[in-house]
């Protein structure tokens, strides 16, 4: 088949794509690279199913209609988006534009050739779990920042295209995604950068009192999740949620890594207002549909973001 990848070359853009390749499909990367970075994509690049890397914008909408217009893709697997929380709050705008605006261009080509969009939302667009049972599909949305607004806006415009037009798409909501390839900096995930720090000799900054939970999905178990939802027509017109089931408070996940507590420190919270107190996936619904569900522990996972942060050449540069 012939695939697009927007946003191909960021964390989890990157793994999706390597699933894809190792499929036997053609893939095209389009991505802006504002997040993204070519190094992600780079080993791809002799893979005879690579057919190639465009650095492009999603809101350019001429630069959509030649590249859809020279290609007729089967699916695209738009993740190309903001992804900061406090960058949508200082500047909204971006955010909005990129994620919004952004995704109903994409929406617009693909439904002009008929391409099947599989949208990657996120799981800030949940209020806190109120269950055991973990936070449900149907649970309630709360845009506690512009980023989750966005998001939300965003996936309902990819709705809309499956009951107006028919469209075949699929929501998904991935829970918090980390490993290897991740950033380590400050727009890097939770688990990447007090890896980094730990290795670094450096503190593990928590904000507030970190009794905040996270549902941590490693990030291949992630690309699975993606790719399956492409090709399956049983998740048309639906939203998916993918998670590792169980979650873990910050201070946990802190003293977990670095086993020294004199190496953690509390900060004040950057954006108390947008913090979900407690996030648990529910992922019944992609077992159910996609026969999905996470293959890979917390604890292999930090284990292998570990080596692969040790064995990148400049610490952090992951």
């Amino acid at each position: 088949m012939n695939l697009l990848v927007t946003g191909g070359a960021g964390f989890i853009g990157r793994w999706v794509v390597k699933q894809l390749l190792d499929e036997g499909h053609r893939v095209w990367v389009y991505d802006d690279l504002s997040n993204g970075r070519f190094i992600n994509i780079e080993e791809f690049t002799t893979n005879p199913q690579f057919m190639g890397f465009i650095q492009g914008d999603i809101k350019d909408e001429q630069q959509l209609d030649r590249l859809f217009s020279s290609i007729q893709f089967d699916i695209c697997y738009h993740l190309a988006a903001s992804i900061n929380v406090q960058d949508s709050i200082d500047d909204p705008k971006t955010t909005f534009m990129n994620d919004t605006v952004g995704t109903f261009h994409i929406l617009e080509r693909c439904l002009q050739d008929r391409v099947k969009v599989a949208f990657m939302s996120t799981c800030m667009v949940y209020d806190r779990a109120h269950s055991e049972d973990g936070i449900k599909e149907t649970d309630p949305v709360k845009p506690a920042s512009p980023y989750a607004g966005a998001k939300i806006a965003a996936e309902n415009m990819v709705l809309s295209y499956y009951h107006a037009y028919g469209l075949p798409i699929v929501v998904l909501r991935p829970f918090n995604t980390y490993g290897p390839f991740q950033k380590t900096g400050g727009e890097g995930g939770v688990v990447a950068i007090f890896i980094h720090n730990y290795l670094a000799g450096k503190p593990l900054q928590i904000y507030g009192d970190g009794t905040q939970t996270r549902d941590l999905l490693y990030v291949e178990d992630c690309a699975r999740f993606v790719v399956a939802s492409g090709f399956s027509d049983r998740v048309d017109g639906k939203i998916i949620n993918a998670g590792l089931g169980k979650d873990v408070t910050i201070n946990e996940l802190a003293t977990t890594i670095v086993k020294d507590e004199t190496q953690i420190e509390h900060i004040e919270h950057i954006h108390p207002q947008s913090e979900i107190q407690k996030l648990t996936c529910n992922y019944d619904l992609a077992k159910l549909l996609l026969g999905w569900e996470p293959l890979v522990s917390l604890q292999e996972g930090i284990k292998r973001t570990e080596d692969w942060i040790r064995s990148t050449t400049e610490l952090g540069e992951g």
